[in-house]
């Protein structure tokens, strides 16, 4: 029986590239000279320290530049509010979205049963899997879940014929 695997993941490894060459420009451009203006990453959150908020959004452009560039969906990034920091400093944090929630996915399998189609859905931790008797009732449910509002970047993976 045809299936494949509903996933929202993130290529770390492109994250921590984009973070090293947006600190590299960072640290070369000439608006940022004098400033100890930086992006950092743990875990799942990245952290832009900056002199003040306008700073700050600079640096969050570059950082929004390099992850694109990088191939990884800007919809996975949410970024808080930027927060005063001690010594007349500026922080902002952003958090790498990943992996599918519970409330979401069953959200989304009550969208796929709506539909009527003819698959069988089922969650299992942070992924869904679809699985039908037939190849078009699947790509019917990837067009369905491209067009549902999900609010995070979905990939479609594992498929089996």
């Amino acid at each position: 029986m045809p299936s494949f695997d509903v996933v929202s993941e993130v290529d770390w490894h492109e994250v921590s590239n984009a973070i090293d060459q947006a600190n590299r420009e960072i640290s070369n451009r000439y608006d940022f000279k004098g400033s100890d203006a930086r992006v950092e990453r743990a875990d799942a959150k990245l952290t832009i320290y900056a002199d003040d908020d306008y700073k700050i959004g600079q640096a969050r452009d570059i950082l929004q530049i390099k992850i694109a560039k990088r191939g990884i969906d800007l919809g996975c990034l949410e970024a808080a509010e930027p927060v005063e920091a001690a010594g007349g400093t500026a922080r902002q944090e952003i958090t790498v979205r990943h992996g599918i929630a519970a409330d979401l996915a069953k959200r989304l399998v009550k969208d796929i049963k709506s539909a009527k189609l003819k698959v069988q859905t089922a969650i299992q931790g942070d992924r869904l899997r679809i699985s039908g008797k037939k190849r078009d009732d699947l790509q019917q449910v990837i067009a369905l879940l491209k067009h549902a509002d999900a609010g995070i970047p979905l990939q479609y993976i594992n498929f089996r014929d």
